[in-house]
């Protein structure tokens, strides 16, 4: 609708706004906060989920390295008390001519994926490895006998797996 001020010149009529315009743009906006909320705490949940399988994995090798540190300190005790030099040492035991494995691999941390911190022994080998990750870990409570002393650790780096001579492998 076009109105006629002057000749020559024209000025349109302004529609004034219903009070539904915009509420589609509204509730778009709220669709969208709301699937951002929900996102976040899956997101959240995958993350919680995903460190709950590394901490279950740090579990497994730590105490499969504790275990192989235990029976190659053990294996020839005449000689005395022995420790592993490195890693590869377990995976190939170097004081031997034949294969004797004490581990499959030389595993990595699987919290960071590099490598472990070696908690020195006498003789200049390792008595166990600890993860050098300083992030709270999830479980805090119901650990097996070896691992009673992970309860209430501030970090992976105070889960330690060693074979402590005369007690069995877990530090009291």
């Amino acid at each position: 609708m076009a109105l006629s001020t002057a000749p020559g010149k024209r000025v349109t009529a302004c529609r004034l706004p219903h009070p539904q315009q915009g509420f589609a743009y509204v509730w778009a906006l709220m669709l969208v906060l709301i699937m951002g909320i929900y996102l976040a705490q899956v997101g959240e949940a995958w993350q919680n989920r995903i460190q709950r399988s590394k901490e279950e994995e740090l579990m497994r090798v730590g105490n499969e390295i504790r275990l192989a540190i235990k029976q190659y300190s053990e294996q020839n005790s005449t000689a005395g008390l022995q420790y592993p030099k490195t890693l590869q040492d377990l995976v190939q035991d170097p004081r031997v001519p034949f294969p004797r494995r004490y581990l499959r691999k030389a595993y990595k941390d699987p919290i960071t994926g590099g490598d472990w911190l070696m908690i020195g022994g006498p003789g200049g080998g390792f008595m166990g490895v600890q993860s050098p990750s300083l992030q709270k870990p999830l479980k805090n409570d119901q650990f097996i006998q070896e691992n009673a002393s992970f309860k209430d650790a501030k970090s992976y780096q105070d889960w330690r797996f060693a074979h402590w001579p005369n007690q069995g492998g877990g530090r009291k």
